[in-house]
């Protein structure tokens, strides 16, 4: 079986959609769909119509892209409110197969560790080992096929509020959409840019997007804490309206394809003639323009490296920036000046996709893969025996059962 994901990020200026295949545990990015955003203000649905609207459009522009119907989608949920607890659990391992463990034994001792921790009101988003033990041996990471009695795992539950998940999901159900499986954006971010020293030091992933900044803090790979900063890439939006007097689409069009994050990148004699809010030509200067950026742009960094010394009292080992905003021209040197030597804009170099602010959605479907695999799962959410999508070059040989509930069999 070949495995065909679609995943979903729903922002508050842009909605972006992928369908993906993992091939030798690689990401082969089959095809992308970008909309504006309209229903969502700072990461939260405030207009059920809206935000349908805006995802109908998103959806339709890949099905027509990749001649398929999208019926089943992985989403990233908010960190709003969300909640890291450290759990344990074990179980005996099933006698049916010489005591060998299986990934239904994995299932099974996961869902006991999240089930004794799990508050009524509060949906589980994310579970995420830290270790295995089996018959006492510790720091197993993966136990598969390992010959024992009893397994344990020590792990990190993820939850937020059940509103927080609902809200998406019933948002998917109303267009007769499934939601197979939700996760936090700041763990699908870290997924999309981690390597060895990641996975051995502390560090923060710096999410800068349209009107929130997420800061979430990451310890050898398991994610520790996350918190929400009340700005973003509209404010430099505002600033730069308010400023020249231009509208706010010519803002928002200036700040990516004229000003640059940092004035030592910008020239004194390039200028730009726009529309201004009173009809007049107004003429931008580049370095003028860039001043504003950076200022904003400053602010946010020296925020969210605040924020990020808050969630820990220990020293932070790297800094990674994404989100769309970190896509400005010369951010790299303004988030080394700001934040020192260890932090860096983030660099995804997935064929198909360049930019940062597609990390969530690539980060959703590498996530989706890696619970599968553990858990000794296949699944596809592309359906071959749909006539609309007989067409794409995928082949699928058989269609597993569903994997909802985040992996735990119902």
């Amino acid at each position: 079986m070949r495995k065909v994901y679609t995943s979903v990020d729903l922002g508050s200026s842009t909605i972006k959609i992928m369908v993906g295949e993992i091939f030798n545990k690689k990401l082969n990015v089959l095809g992308t769909a970008k909309v504006e955003s309209r229903g969502i203000k700072k990461g939260v649905i405030v207009d059920a119509n809206e935000i349908i609207s805006s995802l109908r459009e998103a959806i339709s522009n890949i099905e027509s892209k990749l001649n398929i119907t999208i019926d089943k989608v992985i989403a990233s949920v908010p960190s709003y409110y969300a909640e890291f607890e450290i759990v344990n659990g074990s179980v005996d391992i099933n006698l049916d197969d010489n005591n060998k463990v299986r990934g239904s034994d994995i299932v099974n001792v996961l869902k006991y560790a999240a089930k004794s921790k799990l508050k009524p009101d509060r949906e589980l988003v994310s579970i995420i080992p830290i270790y295995f033990t089996l018959d006492g041996r510790k720091n197993i990471s993966d136990p598969k096929g390992l010959v024992g009695k009893k397994l344990g795992v020590k792990a990190m539950m993820v939850t937020t509020p059940s509103k927080n998940v609902q809200s998406i999901i019933s948002i998917f159900e109303a267009m007769g959409i499934e939601v197979i499986d939700v996760n936090l954006g700041s763990i699908c971010d870290y997924q999309e840019f981690k390597n060895n020293f990641t996975k051995d030091n502390l560090g923060a992933i710096i999410n800068i997007g349209s009107d929130i900044t997420t800061v979430s803090l990451f310890n050898k790979g398991i994610i520790v804490n996350s918190e929400i900063i009340q700005i973003g890439g509209k404010n430099i939006d505002n600033d730069i309206s308010y400023v020249f007097k231009v509208d706010k689409k010519n803002a928002v069009k200036l700040k990516e394809a004229f000003a640059t994050a940092h004035k030592k990148f910008a020239r004194i004699n390039d200028t730009k003639e726009v529309l201004g809010i009173n009809n007049e030509l107004v003429n931008i200067n580049q370095y003028d323009i860039s001043k504003v950026v950076m200022s904003r742009l400053t602010e946010i960094l020296k925020l969210a490296k605040k924020q990020s010394y808050l969630l820990t009292n220990r020293e932070i080992s790297y800094i990674i920036i994404t989100g769309g905003t970190s896509e400005v021209p010369g951010m790299s040197y303004l988030v080394e000046e700001c934040l020192g030597s260890n932090a860096k804009v983030g660099s995804i170099d997935t064929i198909g996709i360049r930019s940062c602010e597609y990390s969530t959605v690539s980060g959703l479907i590498r996530c989706f893969d890696t619970k599968l695999e553990l858990r000794d799962k296949e699944f596809t959410m592309i359906d071959f025996d749909d006539e609309n999508n007989k067409n794409m070059n995928i082949d699928n040989n058989s269609v597993l059962s569903k994997v909802f509930g985040y992996f735990f069999d119902s």
